[in-house]
């Protein structure tokens, strides 16, 4: 009987340790385990991350004195309690304004991993990309101008970009937006599947390891690959078209290629697509099958590949809500127009 058992965890430990190879040959690569690996992957050479500009970057995230209202915040479509994103199919804006092309707000956290951002990716990193919802007329609707006075108008706020970056920093739109950028690159949430494809064969059950190879093996790895599982940019309705593509006015970059989305945290984030159509995983599963790679995927093989989906749940960050610092006589007052 110990024999049979000990043969039983044996296979099993093999079949664990060759799907973990097999994945990576796919192209799918753990967050590392190591910090100081981590950090490699999500520093800034140019901006290096601390604890004070990340503190900075975190109010300025959640201030939505930023915006032309005074009451929009990056927070309000990258909601860091709800997945990163908004839960809702367009994203609503300055003056209740719907998306005018009718896309759904990705989710900001693991953003850092990706190739490019923006559903077009059109900017290269999360510095670039924070400055265009602020200044995006449908979004916070401000100017370069309003964010300046905004925040030099708080002497808490000049306090702690000298504290940031030096007594004789520069406030100017781009140094509030590269902050911004930097706190966002901290939002990475390790899940048990890479704490598998780091070496624990036990991290994932065996439903998960099945659901991982029929990921795999159906070529849902073609895409959704990288230490995002997603972030780079690809053809979209490679085999098919999509079937809600009526719905805005988005046809991807200048040659139709369309930013992946990344599949961490996939359960918190609904609805799917650009266009936030597709409201559930087996569904997104067997579009994508369709439109993509040209399969048809069965009932049984959806929920095998949304069961080892369910594995890249992560562990969220521990934010404490920033207490953001006092308005004065010089700052701008909300405009709702």
């Amino acid at each position: 009987m110990k024999i049979a058992l000990s043969m039983t965890l044996l296979a099993t430990s093999i079949f664990a340790s060759t799907l973990a190879k097999e994945a990576s040959e796919a192209g799918l690569k753990p967050i590392p385990a190591s910090k100081a690996e981590l950090m490699k992957l999500i520093d800034n050479k140019n901006n290096p991350i601390t604890d004070a500009k990340v503190e900075l970057g975190k109010k300025l995230y959640f201030d939505p004195r930023l915006s032309k209202s005074g009451f929009i915040s990056c927070n309000s479509c990258h909601n860091l309690s709800e997945g990163g994103d908004d839960g809702l199919s367009a994203a609503v804006g300055h003056g209740w304004t719907t998306n005018p092309h009718g896309l759904n707000s990705p989710t900001v956290y693991n953003a850092v991993f990706n190739d490019a951002q923006f559903w077009d990716g059109r900017d290269p990193h999360l510095e670039a990309q924070a400055q265009g919802p602020i200044q995006a007329a449908p979004e916070m609707a401000a100017t370069k101008e309003h964010v300046v006075a905004t925040v030099t108008s708080m002497p808490a706020y000049v306090a702690e970009f000298q504290k940031a970056y030096g007594k004789d920093v520069k406030i100017t739109f781009e140094k509030v937006a590269d902050t911004i950028g930097l706190f966002e690159r901290t939002l990475v949430t390790p899940s048990r599947f890479d704490a598998f494809m780091n070496g624990d064969v036990k991290a994932l059950n065996k439903e998960e390891q099945k659901g991982l190879k029929t990921f795999i093996d159906k070529g849902c790895a073609t895409c959704h690959n990288g230490v995002g599982l997603g972030g780079n940019m690809n053809a979209f309705n490679v085999a098919a078209e999509y079937k809600y593509m009526n719905v805005g006015d988005f046809k991807g970059d200048a040659n139709g290629m369309v930013r992946v989305p990344t599949l961490r945290n996939i359960t918190m984030t609904a609805p799917y697509f650009h266009n936030g159509q597709i409201w559930t995983l087996k569904e997104a599963i067997v579009e994508m099958g369709r439109i993509q790679l040209g399969v048809s995927i069965t009932d049984a093989e959806a929920a095998s590949i949304e069961t080892f989906l369910k594995s890249l749940d992560g562990k969220m960050p521990a934010i404490a809500l920033p207490m953001l610092p006092a308005s004065s006589a010089a700052t701008p007052k909300p405009d709702l127009k």
